[in-house]
C-alpha cells in the first residue's frame, strides 16, 4: 500500500491507505460524502452514526442492483452468443 491519503467526509478528515491511486480514493470519498449529505438532508435529527449507516445501506443497495443488472446483461450476451453460434453453425454445415 502507498502512503495514507487524506480525505474529508462530512467535515471529518480521515487517512485512507489503499491500493488505489490518490485520484480514485478522492473520487470514492466525494461519492461517499455526497451520499452522506443526501441522507442527512432527507433525515432530520439523525446522528452522524445513524446517517452513516443509512448512507452505507443506500450505497450497498446500489451496488447489489448493479450486480443484478450486470448478471442479467451477462446472461443476455451469453444467450445471444449461443443464438448467433447456432445460426453460424446452421449456415456452415
Amino acid at each position: 500500500m502507498e502512503k495514507p491519503i487524506r480525505v474529508k467526509i462530512f467535515d471529518h478528515e480521515y487517512l485512507i491507505k489503499s491500493d488505489e491511486d490518490e485520484d480514485q480514493v478522492q473520487n470514492i470519498a466525494r461519492f461517499v460524502n455526497e451520499r452522506f449529505k443526501e441522507v442527512k438532508e432527507h433525515s432530520d435529527g439523525l446522528s452522524d452514526g445513524k446517517t452513516a449507516i443509512l448512507a452505507a445501506f443506500h450505497i450497498a443497495s446500489d451496488y447489489f442492483q448493479i450486480l443484478k443488472e450486470r448478471d442479467s446483461l451477462a446472461k443476455d450476451i451469453q444467450n445471444r452468443s449461443r443464438s448467433l453460434n447456432s445460426r453460424i453453425d446452421s449456415v456452415t454445415r
